[in-house]
């Protein structure tokens, strides 16, 4: 393997970089369910105080060809080309305590030496823990709180916040491998897995983003503004619940996904969240025709955030 270090480039002094901070991590390219991870990390870095501390070789990680960036066609000239991103931060939240962000586009290339040169800049800053999200989508309610499936080595986490502890094969992340070469080092980590409806996984849903950071605020103690996502979120959700009390088929499929949450969460002897009791899966696709109908013909209600 080619020295990892090849792959990215110190920007800020290390001696401008505390040691001992908490590492956060969001990356995106993968099921990004609601823009969870999207717009938490855009909401990081509209809202806090930043500096880039590294930037990753884009060439060397990107296919172009799958993930194509942006450029403005302005009539006769092309102009803003965005070319995509993969940048180690240091931020300050709220309170103005110090974090480590690491975010942009997951790497399609060199995951090995991707996650070695992660490890080598855990090590030079001495990270205290890492912490990171990810979400996907599941035949769950949205009038219930986001769930977490959560992962790593931090046990007083998993314990106490972890809803679905399931025992199967999943497709596999960047953060993923790194959070496993993590444990291998007792390096304290922990993922969060977010459990978004997913009729609404095709939107940009703010109580995605929101309990993402709620997540990485129980597991860091930081301190991050939320008082505009949790404005966005309730009127997005009473826009959902406008079309559903509208529409009788789809207020009932909702209930029944709240019955069979609520039955889970009751620890009703069912296998999963997702299934009833004959392991069938819960009809959703209406849910899913109804609500893009009904966000297509009001999508100026819904501007990017």
């Amino acid at each position: 393997m080619q020295d990892p270090a090849g792959l990215y480039e110190v920007v800020l002094d290390t001696t401008e970089v505390p040691v001992g901070l908490h590492l956060v991590a969001g990356l995106t390219g993968f099921a990004d369910a609601g823009s969870a991870v999207t717009q938490f990390s855009e909401y990081l870095l509209d809202t806090l105080k930043h500096e880039i501390v590294a930037s990753f070789d884009v060439d060397a990680l990107l296919d172009y060809r799958s993930r194509r960036p942006s450029i403005f066609f302005d009539q006769d000239h092309l102009s803003d080309y965005r070319p995509a991103k993969l940048r180690l931060y240091l931020m300050k939240d709220e309170l103005g305590s110090s974090f480590l962000l690491l975010t942009g586009f997951e790497p399609d290339f060199q995951w090995e030496r991707f996650t070695a040169a992660v490890l080598q800049l855990i090590d030079r800053y001495q990270v205290k823990t890492t912490t990171w999200v990810h979400s996907i989508p599941m035949p769950v309610p949205h009038t219930r709180p986001i769930g977490v499936t959560v992962s790593g080595n931090r046990m007083e986490l998993i314990d106490s916040l972890s809803i679905w502890k399931p025992q199967t094969l999943v497709p596999a992340n960047a953060l993923h491998l790194i959070e496993y070469r993590l444990q291998n080092l007792d390096h304290p980590t922990v993922g969060f897995v977010l459990l978004v409806p997913h009729y609404l996984a095709d939107t940009e849903y703010p109580l995605a983003a929101l309990t993402a950071l709620d997540s990485i605020g129980a597991a860091t103690g930081l301190i991050f503004p939320t008082d505009h996502l949790r404005e966005d979120g309730r009127e997005f959700v009473a826009k959902i619940d406008e079309q559903v009390e509208g529409n009788p088929e789809l207020a009932r499929l909702v209930h029944t996904l709240e019955v069979r949450h609520d039955s889970y969460m009751e620890d009703n002897p069912m296998r999963s969240p997702l299934t009833d009791e004959d392991g069938e899966l819960p009809t959703a696709d209406a849910i899913a025709a109804e609500l893009e109908k009904f966000l297509a013909g009001r999508r100026d209600d819904f501007p990017p955030q």
